[in-house]
């Protein structure tokens, strides 16, 4: 029972809840902004520059063959539409995360230049505070 007992102190800890609540919600973010890349921004680039469809771009190293017994062979390509998508990807995914931590730092510093004043001295502090200047003035 001790092993079930320290992984549920383990798994129930902030930071854990936290980190797989941030994994969740990046993993979604990384659909959307793919999503994003490759149904919004790549059509419209491939669009402005001349109806390139960069999904289609690609090298072909070895054309596709049909072998003895019929099966086809399929073409070996360097699909570098594919990465041109994946960088813009990346790209997009960089710049937001630049712009969160940019925004928490930003929040951060307002937090840590607006320290908040001293707690007032206790009774007995102010009573000590008091016998020490009068036996001072003696």
């Amino acid at each position: 029972m001790g092993m079930a007992k320290e992984f549920k102190e383990f798994a129930l800890r902030g930071n854990v809840v936290d980190l797989a609540v941030g994994v969740v919600i990046g993993a979604a973010f990384g659909k959307i902004v793919t999503s994003l890349v490759n149904d919004i921004v790549m059509p419209a680039l491939g669009y402005a520059i001349g109806g390139v469809d960069f999904g289609d771009l690609a090298i072909e190293l070895k054309a596709a063959t049909v072998d003895a017994a019929g099966t086809e062979i399929p073409a070996v390509l360097v699909k570098y539409g594919a990465f041109i998508q994946t960088v813009v990807d990346f790209v997009i995914i960089a710049l937001a995360i630049f712009v969160a931590v940019k925004v928490m730092n930003s929040l951060k510093r307002k937090e840590a230049a607006s320290p908040e004043p001293p707690p007032a001295p206790s009774e007995e502090v102010k009573l000590l505070t008091e016998i020490r200047d009068s036996l001072k003035s003696r």
